[in-house]
């Protein structure tokens, strides 16, 4: 079993496979001024399992595309849509978000939790523009820092997983550059974190690790897993998800 393969099993039977909540969808739903007055089409890209396409198709009339790389979390994504009576608004589409087969102008809104990292920022909001209609939105949200300075540990490690991480005044400009207009900008509160993610996770890698006693590559993953929530736990003041709602000019 490959890692990909590993993480696909540790993480899909999770409501989330990242940090986020009811109430973050909520506020940015709200700062993007989407209301059920007129039927949208959104584009939900990294979707994961599914959780933001489902409750956004619960509370707007919306044509929701939902778009992940692995096919076994749409697999899981099409079960819980159904089980939550919205499958008739959601369709899944297997693909990288680095290429993606949409029409200029073919969406209202695009939304994107925890996953645009996979291709950076910068090269995401920018390759995605072209597809929201004009004054479409996008929210999206992105590892950031809340401090000008930080704590070495915690500084290097998410510039070594992730060198593009910065401050949200960076990330901002990077919208603007890229032809967007801030809407607006909040942080992940500590329960979007803890209680909705890491306590899940945890529970997870604790099934996995019964699983597989003996795998070296489970230990390895575990390992990696509990490292970084360790470090989220001690520098949470220094780090966290900026939630970015835009507006495309």
């Amino acid at each position: 079993m490959n890692e990909i393969e590993l993480l696909i099993e540790l993480y899909r039977p999770m409501s989330r496979q990242g940090p986020g909540s009811h109430r973050t969808l909520e506020r940015a739903v709200d700062l993007a001024g989407l209301d059920s007055s007129r039927r949208l089409r959104i584009a939900d890209i990294g979707c994961g399992t599914g959780a933001a396409s489902i409750e956004l198709a619960g509370r707007l009339d919306a044509k929701i595309l939902a778009v992940d790389f692995l096919s076994p979390f749409l697999d899981e994504l099409n079960v819980r849509a159904q089980a939550a009576g919205v499958d008739g608004a959601i369709t899944t589409l297997e693909a990288s978000m680095e290429d993606l087969p949409f029409e200029n102008g073919q969406f209202d809104v695009i939304w994107s939790e925890g996953a645009v990292y996979n291709m950076g920022f910068a090269a995401g909001v920018s390759a995605w523009y072209r597809f929201l209609k004009p004054g479409g939105v996008l929210v999206v949200s992105e590892i950031t820092w809340l401090t000008a300075e930080r704590p070495r540990e915690i500084d290097d490690f998410w510039n070594g997983e992730y060198p593009e991480v910065d401050v949200a005044s960076a990330k901002i400009a990077q919208l603007e550059r890229a032809g967007y207009s801030l809407r607006g900008y909040f942080t992940l509160p500590e329960p979007d974190w803890e209680q909705e993610f890491y306590v899940p996770l945890e529970q997870q890698m604790a099934v996995l690790a019964g699983r597989y006693p003996d795998s070296v590559e489970v230990t390895q993953v575990i390992e990696a897993h509990e490292r970084e929530i360790a470090l989220q736990r001690t520098y949470r003041d220094f780090v966290s998800y900026g939630v970015y709602v835009a507006t495309k000019a």
